[in-house]
């Protein structure tokens, strides 16, 4: 008994997506990751930002930290 083949279906053409892409650095953080950021605890996070010494916004419920508020923390570290 002989198979016969039936056509055959064309893959779709593979697009070339470049692998050396940089990672794009977050512009804000949660307090979650900024305590991973900085290496402190969660709690030390919401800490410092209840008592101002960490810059923060906040939109409806959620506090993110600025990229650069992180930096300006840790320059001012002593």
């Amino acid at each position: 008994m002989q198979f016969q083949e039936g056509p055959r279906i064309q893959e779709a053409p593979t697009v070339s997506t470049p692998t050396t892409a940089a990672p794009i650095a977050p512009l804000l953080y949660t307090p979650v990751e900024a305590a991973e950021a900085l290496r402190f605890g969660k709690s030390t996070v919401y800490e410092l930002m209840a008592t101002g010494e960490l810059k923060f916004i906040k939109r409806g419920r959620s506090r993110r930290i600025r990229r650069t508020d992180l930096e300006e923390f840790v320059r001012n570290l002593k």
